[in-house]
C-alpha cells in the first residue's frame, strides 16, 4: 500500500498537484477537526464508490491511519483502485507534525 507523510500532504497542497482527499471518519469525528478533505465515511464508501476518482491521485486519510488502510485494501482489491494512497498516522499525524493548532481529541 502506498503512503504518504502528513509533511508529503502538505507540499502536494501547497504545489497545487492535483488530487482528492477522503476523509473517512463519522461525522461526528469531522466536527471536532477537519483538513478539509471529502467526507465519505468508511460504512458508506462501497456505496459511494462513484466518488472515488480515477483520474488523480486520491489520499485517503482516518484519525490513525487503520481505517483508511482498511478501505484502501479493500477498493484496490475489490475495485482495482491502484491510485489510493494512505496519510501515514491520519489527522493525528498531521497535527502533530504540520499543524499544531489541529485539536482532534
Amino acid at each position: 500500500m502506498k503512503e504518504i507523510t502528513p509533511k508529503e500532504l502538505e507540499a502536494m497542497k501547497k504545489e497545487g498537484t492535483a488530487f482528492q482527499l477522503i476523509d473517512v471518519r463519522e461525522p461526528y469525528e469531522l466536527e471536532l477537526c477537519n483538513i478539509g478533505g471529502q467526507s465519505i465515511p468508511m460504512g458508506d464508501i462501497v456505496d459511494r464508490i462513484g466518488e472515488v476518482r480515477k483520474d488523480v491521485p486520491v489520499v485517503i486519510h482516518c484519525r490513525s491511519g487503520a481505517r483508511s488502510g482498511a478501505v484502501i485494501n479493500a477498493l484496490a482489491s475489490r475495485y482495482g483502485f491502484d491510485n489510493l494512497i494512505n496519510l501515514k498516522g491520519g489527522i493525528l499525524a498531521y497535527g502533530r507534525d504540520v499543524d499544531p493548532t489541529l485539536k482532534c481529541e
